[in-house]
């Protein structure tokens, strides 16, 4: 394997270089209709926030494409330590879109309990989706220790560390990179790099060509992959996934893409990215790609983007007044599930705090301007 020129599977007039794409008729409409869901909960998110009634929002528009096709080559026994910009990964893989909206709420029904940010999603069913980390970096170590306890239980799972160009340059990046090379533990690490870490240009995150090839100084296998064409990012996960069952290690993925919008919804993009760039980018949108490759094969049409991204837009609404509607954590989630047996000095704690509450009813968030 070599990083030095980029994979492809589907040419930009929708051909594809293969016969066999391991996926169904079905299966395909599945991961297309995964990307406009995306895009309607972005959608959606933006406005909540705009609106004020979420705090936070990270888009996705442009990067579905690696996201939904790395989720394809996933088996539901695997294990995924995401970045915060992988919504696709948990709609593939089945998690309900109100589950996540919960999430975005921080309500009683948020599998956080409202102690997380916004976007910080945690599930164990029906795949195990290890909660996004907002510090860069600390979860690629978490997904290299979890995948070397699979190989030591004797279990054929795999990690994938899902994590943009700027976690790269993490600690983490390099104690998990190395570690896992070393003990060969079944791991497979996807940068997607689109572009931009926050406001900082690729070409001041690194002085190497690209990031795919940093694996070969690591001791693994490196790809340099279109992350705007989902079957070319399904073959390479697909490819290190085996690779990291058969025992031979993990592997490092660079993922080519772009994210078409801010860092989150607190960025204005405008000020430091160039419009000729964004216009650039645009012209390879990942969704009209793919719809280029579905109309090759008979399964596209206009009617049918505009049904499915009606559909989509309907439950995503749905979900979204549902999470609104759902009351607060109670107070005494701050106390529960830390302990098995609540410690005496945590009960007066909480008795106190419940007081307290009983008095002057419980705090609000006051008017101060959320930090990020």
């Amino acid at each position: 394997m070599t990083p030095a020129e980029l994979r492809t599977v589907i040419e930009p007039d929708g051909r594809v270089k293969v016969r066999d794409l391991g996926l169904s008729d079905a299966e395909l409409l599945h991961c297309y209709r995964t990307m406009l869901r995306v895009r309607a909960f972005d959608d959606t998110c933006l406005k909540l926030q705009r609106s004020g009634r979420i705090g936070f929002s990270i888009p996705n528009k442009g990067v579905e494409a690696t996201q939904v096709g790395a989720a394809s080559a996933l088996k539901k026994t695997d294990w995924i330590f995401p970045s915060y910009r992988d919504f696709g990964m948990a709609l593939y893989h089945g998690i309900p879109a109100v589950a996540m909206m919960h999430n975005m709420f921080g309500n009683a029904e948020d599998s956080a309990k409202g102690r997380q940010m916004p976007v910080h999603f945690s599930f164990t069913e029906p795949i195990k989706f290890v909660s996004i980390s907002s510090p860069i970096g600390t979860h690629i170590i978490q997904a290299v220790g979890a995948a070397h306890a699979m190989k030591l239980r004797g279990e054929k799972h795999i990690a994938l560390a899902s994590f943009g160009d700027g976690g790269t340059s993490s600690l983490g990046f390099h104690s998990g990179l190395n570690f896992a090379a070393v003990w060969k533990s079944p791991v497979v690490f996807l940068c997607q790099n689109n572009q931009y870490a926050i406001s900082c240009p690729v070409e001041k995150q690194t002085a190497s060509d690209g990031f795919a090839i940093k694996a070969k100084a690591y001791g693994m296998p490196g790809i340099l992959v279109d992350g705007n064409d989902l079957l070319a990012v399904r073959e390479a996960v697909l490819e290190a996934a085996e690779y990291a069952r058969k025992g031979k290690g993990p592997t490092l993925i660079e993922a080519k893409t772009f994210r078409m919008g801010g860092h989150s919804t607190s960025d204005d993009p405008t000020r430091y990215v160039p419009k000729e760039l964004v216009a650039e980018w645009e012209k390879k949108d990942p969704l009209l790609r793919f719809e280029k490759f579905l109309g090759k094969r008979k399964l596209w049409s206009e009617k049918m983007r505009t049904q499915y991204y009606d559909e989509a837009m309907a439950e995503i609404d749905v979900a979204a007044k549902e999470a609104a509607a759902t009351a607060k954590p109670a107070l005494e989630t701050i106390f529960s599930d830390v302990y098995a047996t609540v410690p005496a000095h945590l009960r007066r704690q909480g008795q106190q705090a419940f007081e307290v509450a009983a008095r002057h009813g419980e705090a609000e968030a006051g008017d101060g301007k959320f930090p990020l």
